[in-house]
């Protein structure tokens, strides 16, 4: 997504403060004693995050960062804290121990009251099964963060259905949440959840409930959407057809965290051999699916050394 091009975006503007919004050359100050500084132009970075459930460790040093514009899959087995690593991130659920830093300023310090009004004006969201509010039309579920944002009805109206086009769902603009089809409900969840312009959306298994179609149709429209508004994805899934939409891949296993650019193809992966499944690729094969993967806009259905081999 560095690639994207704001000027393809609808018309709403970036959120212009941000409670964090101090440059990367503050982080300095903010970062906790010890941890690493985040990597260069990095906008969203997490270092030795540990988060434990009772006796249950769901994080064990896990670390993690993402460019703006860029869509990192997080992937894993279920359980094995994928999930939470993005709660973490999001402000959602507080780590137990490490840092987390958002344009050059750790998050971690911030109030329960700053991270909140974080999660509103820099952050989006999209979850497995949208949380539409029922008893608004589809129109008024996407212009909803506008509004309580304090826009006017007719501008926020008007910013939801530029998005709701560009997620191809305005012909259902006037119907309620019950009355359109599973793939219609996450398009517009997608859409009301880059209707503020986010620098950063939270993915969180976006087609776990949507057949194979209408889940790829998705994330066609989610990653090339956020691409041209310029907005980070950090993109949770278990399924290698969804992952093979982002950037980069970054696995999630016992609480701990490995970047598959680090392993496809020669570095010792999860699986103590040269990829995660023990071979050359993720699966053992030679691309990150465990063949060539089928060439999709430079990118394979197998991951991300998906169209040809891995190196």
């Amino acid at each position: 997504m560095s690639a994207a091009s704001s000027s393809s975006s609808p018309s709403s503007s970036p959120s212009g403060s941000s409670p964090v919004s101090e440059p990367a050359s503050a982080s300095a100050a903010s970062r906790a004693p010890g941890s690493p500084a985040a990597p260069e132009g990095s906008l969203l970075t997490a270092y030795d995050l540990h988060k434990t459930y009772g006796t249950t460790p769901a994080l064990d040093g896990a670390s993690f960062s993402i460019h703006a514009g860029e869509v990192v899959a997080v992937m894993g087995p279920s359980g094995s804290g994928k999930s939470t690593l993005l709660h973490c991130l999001a402000g959602i659920v507080p780590a137990d121990s490490g840092t987390i830093t958002y344009q050059g300023r750790d998050v971690t310090e911030l109030s329960d009251a700053a991270r909140s009004t974080l999660r509103r004006t820099d952050f989006g969201f999209v979850f497995q099964f949208g949380q539409l509010v029922p008893e608004l039309t589809c129109l008024e579920n996407v212009a909803l963060p506008l509004r309580l944002s304090g826009t006017r009805r007719k501008e926020a109206e008007r910013i939801a259905l530029e998005w709701m086009e560009r997620l191809e769902v305005t012909d259902v603009r006037a119907q309620r949440p019950g009355e359109v089809s599973g793939g219609q409900g996450q398009r517009i969840a997608v859409a009301r959840s880059l209707v503020t312009s986010p620098r950063v959306l939270f993915a969180d298994e976006p087609t776990g409930a949507l057949d194979s179609l209408n889940g790829e149709r998705v994330m066609e429209l989610l990653t090339g959407a956020a691409r041209s508004a310029g907005t980070a994805v950090v993109l949770v899934t278990h399924e290698v057809r969804v992952a093979a939409y982002s950037d980069r891949e970054v696995v999630v296993r016992d609480g701990k965290t490995r970047d598959m650019d680090h392993y496809l193809g020669g570095g010792q992966g999860l699986g103590g051999a040269h990829g995660t499944g023990g071979g050359q690729g993720s699966g053992g094969g030679q691309s990150a699916g465990g063949g060539q993967g089928t060439d999709r806009g430079g990118r394979g259905s197998g991951g991300r050394g998906r169209v040809g081999r891995a190196a």
